[in-house]
């Protein structure tokens, strides 16, 4: 009575739950054998010719009634027809018995009728369907069910040679179709195809389970049953079309229907000051590009004027299902000098994809007025002392030459300032004053003896304070406190420079210290302090870099002063 044969295979059935079905629907398969047998007994393989074989799940009962025992295996299967018209489910075989063959009628979607619909159903959408390579789409797949789902897992977009990311989070709504209710995910992804030819978009898979209200209720509780089903969008195809020939070669490819270039400044004049720094903003926006495609905005320095460019900010939105993208560019500008400066425009190549050409979006040149600053001013004035004595000293035998050079040398200096003209009478009076310092200069000259220190090895010694200063603004990480001790400390340690001019902004301290450790020091600096990642909260300024330029500096100048003064040796 337990013998093997007493519960051997005797019988396979096989039935649909559909018959007709939708082209794209999902047909649940249900194969059942009256053993327990093995879970992969059952071959799937002659489904695969005219049916998608989708999710597969295999379940074993065992039962008794009046001492009877039953066991039964059954394989729940998910197909999805490949098209429209009459097909046969062929036998299927399991330890030498087979099924009935099973016929099933697939209708295509346009002869459904008005009154037949779908409970769960899967659209898909394209932008545009023709691109030039490299031009970013739009892809928007609905689900739409009007069935309560339990699970379902939704496949993404893949097509050959090109980049698929996901736009955003997923969007539910509600949507009435023909008098019926559902219930609408959808997802938005970007494509950017890299390859120029034709493509077929792959049709997007929905796999998942709905739930079912069970036959048999009881007064109590109400079950649930679950069921698998599967449902297919459609294919997309795309035409990718090449980088046209007479596009630049040395311009990047940008192909868009709209680019625009837009630049702000801190205020409503074009007047600024020496020293103080100017934020120019510059906004690039492009629709149909992605962030990575946005160009680099760059910002060429000139003499007397530098730029510090911050870090851009790259976003990108959807707005009317098109996908805009954004990169906003800061550079700080520092003028060290007075005067006018030109910045030069600005534009970027690029190529409509509504009109098929090439574009170019410029912001004009535009001039800026920058004036001194009071400290400018009295820097100003001690170069134009400089001037007068150094004319004095080149006219000690004629007083008339004196005479004759100096106004020319004032008149020069307030050409260029016009707020010396104030100034105009103490500069000549300062003419005969420069010129009894000139002559007792010649006097006393005689006089002094060669053992006296010279005046570069008292700078030396009368700048250590400001140097210990400094030093310690720089331990500290007190990036404006050694900001301003920088010139105080090098006008003292460096008194005159090649020009024979006193040392009066960060750039001149750089060109005169020639040290590319200091320059790049007082860089950072500078560009932690005037640009804008200062206001946005930039972590702390390290003074380290500069505390050790600043002390080769130091050491470096006062090793010549002490090597000047060693006594020659001995033959």
């Amino acid at each position: 009575m337990f013998s093997n044969n007493a519960f051997a295979l005797s019988k396979v059935t096989a039935v649909v739950d559909k018959n007709p079905a939708m082209i794209n629907e999902s047909i649940l398969l249900t194969v059942t054998a009256d053993d327990d047998v093995n879970r992969n007994a059952l071959d799937t393989t002659p489904l695969l010719r005219d049916f998608i074989v989708g999710q597969t799940s295999v379940s074993s009962q065992t039962s008794m009634i009046n001492f009877k025992t039953s066991r039964v295996t059954k394989w729940q299967i998910v197909l999805i027809a490949r098209s429209a018209g009459q097909f046969i489910i062929p036998a299927l075989t399991i330890e030498n018995q087979q099924s009935e063959p099973v016929k099933m009628t697939v209708i295509a979607a346009k002869d459904t009728g008005s009154n037949t619909q779908t409970d769960i159903f899967v659209t898909s959408e394209l932008s545009s369907n023709e691109v030039y390579v490299q031009q970013l789409l739009t892809l928007s797949i609905k689900l739409h069910f009007a069935v309560d789902l339990k699970s379902g897992n939704l496949t993404e977009p893949s097509l050959t040679g090109a980049t698929i990311e996901k736009i955003g989070q997923d969007k539910q709504s509600d949507n009435i179709i023909n008098g019926k209710r559902y219930r609408v995910i959808e997802q938005t992804y970007a494509i950017t195809p890299e390859q120029s030819g034709e493509f077929t978009l792959k049709a997007p898979l929905f796999s998942g389970e709905i739930l079912q209200p069970s036959k048999r209720r009881s007064s109590f509780l109400s079950f649930a049953q679950t069921k698998p089903v599967s449902i297919l969008g459609d294919a997309q195809n795309i035409v990718v079309l090449p980088i046209p020939a007479n596009y630049p070669s040395n311009a990047q490819w940008l192909p868009t229907d709209i680019l625009t270039l837009h630049q702000e400044w801190p205020t409503g004049n074009d007047q600024f000051t020496v020293g103080e720094p100017i934020t120019r903003t510059v906004t690039l926006t492009a629709a149909g590009l992605s962030k990575s495609q946005l160009p680099k905005l760059e910002m060429q320095s000139s003499r007397g004027l530098k730029i510090y460019p911050d870090q851009a900010e790259l976003n990108a939105n959807l707005r009317n299902d098109r996908l805009v993208s954004q990169k906003v560019q800061n550079f700080a500008l520092v003028p060290s000098t007075a005067g006018n400066f030109v910045l030069p425009e600005m534009s970027i190549t690029w190529f409509n994809t509504v009109t098929n050409k090439i574009e170019v979006a410029t912001l004009p040149s535009k001039t800026i007025t920058v004036e001194a600053g009071e400290g400018v001013i009295a820097n100003n004035f001690n170069d134009a002392t400089n001037k007068i004595a150094s004319s004095v000293s080149n006219s000690a035998n004629s007083s008339e030459n004196l005479t004759a050079q100096s106004p020319a040398v004032v008149t020069e200096v307030l050409v260029q300032d016009k707020r010396l003209q104030w100034l105009f009478l103490s500069l000549w009076l300062l003419t005969s004053l420069a010129w009894l310092v000139h002559f007792f200069y010649l006097k006393q000259k005689n006089q002094q003896k060669t053992n006296h220190p010279s005046d570069n090895t008292k700078n030396v010694v009368n700048s250590g304070n400001q140097y210990l200063a400094l030093l310690a603004a720089c331990k500290k990480n007190n990036a404006e406190q050694a900001l301003n001790l920088i010139l105080p400390w090098l006008r003292q340690l460096l008194p005159v420079n090649k020009s024979g001019l006193e040392i009066n902004n960060i750039a001149q301290a750089q060109a005169i210290v020639q040290d590319q450790s200091f320059a790049t020091a007082l860089n950072d600096l500078q560009q932690h302090l005037y640009g804008k990642s200062a206001i946005n909260g930039a972590p702390s300024w390290q003074g380290l870099a500069l505390l050790n330029a600043i002390q080769t500096v130091h050491k470096q100048q006062s090793d010549k002063v002490n090597n000047h003064h060693l006594l020659p040796l001995n033959p």
